[in-house]
């Protein structure tokens, strides 16, 4: 009953309200415009053309699911002006250059993307004449990870080995100096902009076909029928299907409009603490629900610096915003693998399947 209330606020809420999203033609973009479809908002999209076929934006766009703007957030004068033609009621940032490895081939852009980008976005906000609450999404990465065995907190010290970290952990300093000095929550009723940011972890589901990336990897592998490659088996990780951190987005999103002094500050976004698994497992977990398979161990000692070790502490948002995990990490697995196991031309209906089945669970 819990999530049906959930469920009918959200529909409720979010029903022809205007919401900008960067970054929508992403893997957790796509879905994000597929819940605000599926709410019946007025989406309007800004971010690069998806970097490969056959992702959730391109099984969307029959539905003309938002209006879309192919620019770079790095393009200050072009995102003000979207940004302002558009008079968002929301706004959520999900822009990003979003893989580790690829940011040591290209550093200073993925500090320009991710930090620059999100101060692009912010300094725009400052123009847009109406009440207004945004969202950056981060990352579980943005914190000084000693890789102990311990639960990163909100409060914990931020930091970052590399540059993707580092740069996602500048996004979140730039958003609390834009809260403090031209967003102040004393002021609010003044600009009437509400800010918080959302440091999810590591997301899985359909319709993501990264690189570098464990599910589309394993994926792939399968489809071709070929050993997969592990690199790190032993590394652990917050796992999550990409509803579970959306649906945490959305009702913040509501939350932060309504109360916005109580909610503009950071929030994580991850699994129940039984649920960090490490890689291997999920690769196992991955066969089992493909239902043929193997795995092989590929460490290599000479590649870039990955974690070993990463957990979140959620306890914040169950309190303050009565969110909680609704899979638990065999589920978000299965729920990934069966989006795959469809046909093309089924996974459009199968991806509201799943957002309607969760929602109610």
């Amino acid at each position: 009953m819990e999530n049906l209330v959930m469920y009918n606020q959200l529909s409720s809420y979010y029903s022809r309200k205007k919401v900008f999203v960067t970054g929508h033609t992403g893997f957790k973009g796509s879905w994000l415009v597929a819940c605000l479809h599926h709410f019946g908002a007025e989406v309007k999209g800004y971010a690069l053309v998806p970097e490969y076929k056959n992702g959730l934006f391109d099984l969307l766009q029959p539905l003309q699911a938002c209006e879309t703007i192919i620019a770079d957030v790095r393009n200050k004068a072009t995102l003000q002006k979207e940004i302002t033609a558009f008079q968002p009621d929301h706004i959520f940032h999900l822009a990003a250059q979003p893989l580790v490895r690829r940011s040591y081939k290209i550093p200073a852009e993925t500090f320009e993307i991710n930090a620059v980008g999100t101060a692009n976005l912010l300094e725009s906000v400052c123009f847009l004449p109406k009440k207004c609450s945004v969202i950056v999404i981060t990352t579980d990465k943005v914190y000084q990870n000693k890789e102990h065995h311990i639960l990163y907190k909100e409060e914990d010290p931020l930091g970052g080995f590399d540059p993707y970290s580092a740069s996602k952990a500048c996004a979140e300093l730039i958003v609390s100096s834009f809260r403090n000095s031209f967003f102040s929550l004393s002021e609010y009723h003044v600009h009437q902009k509400a800010i918080a940011s959302a440091r999810a972890g590591n997301v899985i589901g359909g319709g993501d076909w990264n690189d570098d990336r464990i599910i589309p990897d394993i994926i792939r592998s399968l489809q071709r029928e070929k050993t997969i490659e592990v690199r790190n088996p032993n590394a652990i990780r917050p796992w999550q299907h990409v509803l579970e951190p959306t649906a945490g987005y959305l009702l913040l999103g509501k939350l932060l409009s309504d109360e916005p002094q109580k909610f503009s500050k950071a929030y994580n976004f991850g699994p129940l603490p039984e649920d960090h698994l490490m890689v291997k497992q999920l690769v196992e977990n991955a066969i089992k629900y493909w239902g043929r398979g193997n795995w092989k161990d590929c460490a290599d000692k000479s590649q870039p610096h990955e974690a070993g070790l990463l957990k979140l502490d959620i306890s914040l948002a169950r309190k303050e915003l009565a969110w909680t995990p609704r899979l638990n990490a065999q589920e978000a697995i299965r729920w990934a693998i069966d989006w795959y196991k469809h046909p093309r031309d089924q996974q459009t209906n199968f991806t509201f399947r799943q957002i309607t089945e969760y929602f109610g669970l």
